[in-house]
């Protein structure tokens, strides 16, 4: 588990904040190319049109600190998806918080992923008429969000990756991504805690190495001393990485726009 499932966003920055109240989170079932449905949920910014964000959970999959988080992103601005991976081996149903999630991990691959996040993007487009979008992921969905860059029909604007896993041999379900930086499209903005020991500075470095020898644009953070997960479970502990992280993120979607 990344975090409980009670834990919540952290707090946006006051000169973010564009509306006072967060507005609503809408649940639904989306059906991707193959046939399968996902449950999905979206919040809408204030206006019409410009970036959409697409947001790829950690690897539990969509529950409430996902909603919260859709409606933080349109809170400043941006409407929000944000997507389950789990559609096809889990079903659309109601999930307790003691949910198997790793079993449903082990099935999940990155081109079933694309495949939803397009559902999500066509989605996003007509309830809100956003015209490019970016993806914004976390833990196993921050690896995904690297790996979505390199689907050309999804035709992404720029990615984000909090503490996306650069391992592929902890799940096997993904590629190694240094090996797949020829194929990825940047801009990317990778944020990392210093002292995650799942993403240790070995995998970084190498990771950056292959996308500057690939040409890719991207910008990596590293916050000393943050853990995995730093976003959420320990926002309390880490305002200043949180709130400097929702500032790079915000600010890396409207250079996209």
């Amino acid at each position: 588990m990344c975090f409980p499932p009670e834990a919540v966003p952290p707090p946006l920055p006051e000169s973010r904040v564009l509306v006072e109240e967060p507005p609503a989170s809408f649940d639904l079932t989306l059906e991707a190319a193959d046939g399968t449905e996902l449950m999905a949920t979206y919040a809408l910014g204030p206006g019409q049109g410009g970036t959409g964000v697409l947001v790829l959970p950690d690897i539990r999959g969509l529950f409430d600190y996902y909603r919260n988080l859709t409606r933080s992103f349109a809170q400043a601005g941006y409407s929000a998806i944000a997507i389950d991976y789990f559609g096809r081996t889990a079903g659309t149903g109601p999930r307790g918080a003691g949910f198997e999630h790793k079993p449903h991990v082990l099935q999940t691959r990155p081109e079933q992923v694309r495949l939803d996040l397009r559902a999500a993007r066509d989605h996003l487009a007509t309830v809100s008429g956003a015209t490019a979008f970016a993806t914004v992921g976390f833990c196993f969905g921050g690896t995904q969000s690297y790996l979505a860059t390199t689907d050309a029909e999804l035709g992404l604007a720029g990615a984000v990756s909090f503490y996306g896993g650069l391992d592929e041999t902890k799940f096997q379900v993904f590629p190694h991504p240094a090996d797949e930086a020829p194929r990825m499209r940047g801009p990317l903005l990778a944020l990392y805690g210093g002292a995650d020991q799942s993403i240790p500075q070995r995998l970084r470095d190498e990771f950056d190495a292959a996308l500057t020898a690939a040409g890719v644009e991207h910008d990596f953070v590293v916050y000393p001393g943050a853990p995995h997960s730093f976003f959420d479970r320990s926002h309390d502990d880490f305002t200043d990485e949180c709130a400097d992280a929702w500032e790079r993120t915000l600010s890396f979607l409207d250079s996209l726009g």
